[in-house]
């Protein structure tokens, strides 16, 4: 029975029954030492439940990649054939029963959450010590928690204050019982003096007040290290040979007794069972709170631990458990070893083939502590930075290259750590670093990238030296998109380069957004499907966020307003998964656009706050660009054009004036500006207008210069241009509008009315409710009565994510093909199908395909 947690009981059992009802959950149970976290855990395990499973962080495990999983999803790793094949390959190579498989760590953690949505009936997923998982563990729990919603899974995580935070998961705060719970728990019959003491010594801690009052001296210091010093009283007082067997089993704290009992004998470890210390069942050797194995272990001298571990070492002869035996000779190490070291790196290596880029960076790192040369230990911290870059762990990643730099002072070798940290800096936003980190070795072709954000001169410096490598067609083509006229992008790449297993997506990426710079929007998006279609099929989940960006911008550019809109919340969501803040930025700032393009004024502030909060301190989000145009566009849109001037003329001046919005949003300041009664403060930017269509030579820049000019000039032979080239039918419907308008103040009504009819149409179908409305109004001032809105189409009704789900059912894909393709479990497609099917009017999956979606 426990007192004091009846709330804490209540939610637990709550997000039990939800799991039962087919929803689901995740939340974290937070608290310190001793607090109850394991006691809750246990009750919630005592649940009705169909499945539980469980699974506890342990310090010495948590350099080894998927000892967490490993543990959890044990009992159903017969499901893994059922899911999808990238996912299938990730786990079973992660958990050495296929071979070893360098997984996007995204897709481990989608693999996670296909597994667990797999298992018939509710599933309780309990984990303790969460701060102890391994990094590979943690980030795949973390991502399926954040991903439950009808899969009828709840899963608690348990953890300490400070780790895994922020967790993006609702919390359960643990505090201290109250008085009168604290009175209940004490044990009976003690002095009312020492059960005051004693009180006011346990702060309300439920493990103080049931193990301090084993001893009668009064504590000092912080209350975890009080209980450490009172569980080590119990254990000296236990025999030598079961305090040696104590500290074994604290040393291998995998809780493998098999292990354990090649150091020692059962009948050793009976006396610390007796005075439950620990736990032996089912082959486990489980220490009954954390603050006890750190007693047993921390209270042996340097001596006896490094005894301990060398014994440890030598027990774990079988190639499965090379790792630990690596970890356990490193532990026993007093000095320098190379030998030992030697181990470790290939501890490392093995967790690197396997995606464990975290627990390989940890290997790498003690090895080269271990190293007795320079030159080996700078080798080994690079390798160590390498895989903290893979893991996410970039700060991580910026300290071990530079003490890896302080080491070797070899050219070649320096340029590959200002690589390595200068790709960390990139992807923490300080773009000025990362541009002098990566060009210092001469690797312009990345280089380029920070320079983009950071403007003149940085980038005219590395363009000057891409220009210089003449042998290599992507380095040219991106010289040619920014300063001269580029060749068709399918010269240089197309879908079947992008196809091509030969090729590396990765390698491919940058043409997407250089073809926008060169104006080939419609070459930008196939290579971007492409891409994206492979990212998909191969498991590429972490790639997936960029290449979404550019569809997005590319279905934008086109007037497919409805597909942006998709692209860009699951590349939202993926980056958020990933911690991409730079495509949480630049996502969240196309959404705002998106938002305010349909006239969700609130929507599209929300979304500009999210774009220029993903940033690091001290350095500019990178989609500031975007959510300047996207407030400017809300500004015009609701009739606000004074407002907007100010947002747009910025970004025609460095750092962003080479930028694509800089560019593409000239044709709305020009707008802006002609409203708002001051068009000569705009006049200027007309030439660079001007200048793009001549570069990119492409009939929509010419189409849009061409109205510019109309705006500015009152010439209607401009409109008629104009309005004869190919464009988005949003551009086209804009030009019809201005047209409409300007006939309308001519005082030609009729031909006003055909113009603003047009225009309409195309707005109510684009559900561009400002333009929509303005529209209306001018039909309205040419005497036509006002119409109604033209019916929102029943797509419109649906989320982002209902509508690509419902697109791919339409084509014939299983719940289970969806799944796969867009990295959700077949349990959420479903879920998503059913709250669809309503809004479209439509009671089976096979009516889909008749909907225009």
């Amino acid at each position: 029975m426990l007192i004091g947690r009846s709330q804490e009981q209540a939610r637990l059992r709550a997000l039990a029954e939800a799991a039962r009802d087919g929803a689901g959950g995740a939340l974290v149970l937070r608290g310190g030492p001793g607090i109850g976290k394991t006691a809750l855990l246990d009750w919630a395990a005592e649940l009705p439940a169909a499945t539980v499973l469980r699974a506890a962080g342990a310090e010495f495990e948590a350099d080894l990649p998927f000892a967490g999983l490993s543990q959890l999803l044990r009992p159903v790793l017969d499901r893994l054939d059922g899911l999808p094949a990238p996912q299938r390959d990730a786990l079973a190579g992660a958990f050495g029963l296929g071979p070893a498989h360098a997984a996007d760590r995204l897709l481990v953690g989608f693999g996670v959450l296909s597994l667990l949505s797999s298992v018939d009936g509710p599933l309780l997923c309990l984990v303790d010590d969460a701060q102890w998982l391994d990094s590979v563990s943690a980030d795949a729990l973390l991502f399926a928690a954040r991903r439950l919603g009808a899969e009828g899974v709840a899963l608690v995580l348990a953890a300490r204050p400070g780790a895994m935070e922020p967790s993006g998961l609702p919390e359960l705060p643990l505090e201290g019982l109250g008085p009168a719970d604290a009175e209940r728990l004490l044990e009976p019959g003690l002095d009312p003096a020492v059960r005051h003491r004693l009180l006011t010594e346990a702060e309300g801690n439920p493990l103080a007040l049931l193990e301090l009052p084993r001893t009668a001296a009064p504590h000092a210091g912080a209350l975890p290290e009080r209980l450490r010093e009172a569980f080590h009283g119990q254990i000296a007082a236990l025999p030598p040979a079961t305090r040696a067997a104590l500290l074994a089993a604290a040393a291998e704290d995998s809780g493998d007794l098999a292990a354990v009992l090649r150091t020692t004998t059962a009948a050793d470890l009976r006396p610390a069972e007796e005075a439950r210390l620990i736990e032996v069942a089912g082959g486990r050797v489980r220490f009954r709170h954390p603050l006890i194995r750190a007693a047993a272990y921390h209270g042996a001298s340097l001596a006896e631990r490094v005894a301990a571990h060398t014994a440890l070492a030598g027990a774990l002869t079988g190639p499965e458990s090379a790792d630990r035996r690596a970890w356990h000779r490193a532990a026993a190490a007093t000095g320098p070893d190379d030998e030992v070291a030697a181990a470790l790196e290939d501890s490392a290596d093995t967790a690197r083939a396997r995606g464990g880029y975290g627990a390989a960076a940890a290997a790498y790192e003690r090895a080269a502590e271990l190293s007795t040369t320079p030159a080996a230990q700078a080798r080994r911290l690079l390798l160590a930075a390498e895989n903290g870059l893979h893991a996410g762990a970039l700060g991580t990643a910026v300290a071990l290259a530079e003490r890896a730099g302080g080491l070797d002072t070899d050219p070649a070798f320096l340029a590959r750590v200002g690589f390595v940290e200068g790709q960390a800096w990139f992807w923490q936003g300080n773009f000025q670093a990362a541009y002098d980190l990566i060009s210092y070795g001469g690797a312009y072709r990345h280089a380029v990238h920070p320079a983009w954000y950071l403007g003149e001169p940085a980038l005219g410096e590395c363009l000057d030296r891409l220009a210089r490598l003449d042998a290599d067609p992507v380095a040219r083509y991106v010289v040619a998109a920014v300063r001269g006229r580029p060749r068709p992008l399918a010269e240089v790449a197309d879908r079947r380069t992008a196809l091509d297993p030969a090729v590396s997506p990765r390698d491919l990426v940058e043409l997407c957004g250089f073809a926008f710079v060169a104006g080939q929007d419609a070459e930008a998006h196939e290579l971007a499907a492409a891409l994206a279609g492979r990212c998909r099929a191969e498991g590429l989940a972490g790639l997936l966020p960029t290449l979404l960006f550019f569809q997005a911008e590319a279905e934008l550019f086109a007037g497919r307003h409805r597909d942006a809109a998709v692209s860009a919340a699951e590349g939202l969501a993926l980056a958020r998964d990933g911690g991409q803040p730079l495509w949480i930025s630049q996502l969240s700032a196309v959404r705002a656009l998106l938002a305010a393009l349909a006239g969700d004024e609130d929507p599209c502030r929300a979304a500009v706050a999210d774009a220029l909060a993903a940033a690091s301190p001290g350095c500019p989000p990178a989609g500031h660009t975007w959510a300047q145009w996207a407030l400017a566009l809300a500004d015009l849109a609701q009739g606000r054009p004074e407002a907007a001037v100010p947002r747009l003329l910025p970004l025609q001046s460095d750092p962003y004036a080479h930028h694509v919005v800089a560019y593409r949003s000239i044709p709305d300041l020009i707008e802006a500006a002609v409203r708002a009664g001051t068009p000569s403060t705009v006049e200027p930017y007309l030439p660079r207008l001007a200048a793009l269509a001549d570069r990119t030579a492409q009939p929509w820049a010419q189409a849009v210069l061409l109205r510019c000019r109309a705006l500015l000039s009152g010439d209607e032979h401009e409109y008629l241009l104009s309005l004869k080239l190919p464009v988005s039918a949003f551009e086209r419907a804009r030009t019809e509008l201005l047209y409409g308008e300007w006939l309308r103040r001519a005082r030609r009504k009729a031909d006003a009315r055909r113009v603003l009819q047009q225009a309409l149409e195309t707005f109510d179908r684009l559900a561009a409710r400002p333009w929509s409305a303005r529209a209306r109004s001018e039909l309205a001032a040419t005497g036509l009565p006002s119409s109604p809105a033209s019916p929102e189409p029943a797509a419109a009704r649906l989320t982002p994510q209902e509508l690509q789900i419902a697109r791919l059912a339409a084509q014939g894909l299983s719940n289970r093909d969806i799944a796969g393709q867009l990295f959700l479990s077949p349990k959420t497609v479903a879920y998503h199908l059913y709250k669809a099917y309503p809004k479209l009017g439509v009671t089976a999956r096979t009516d889909l395909a008749a909907l225009p979606l």
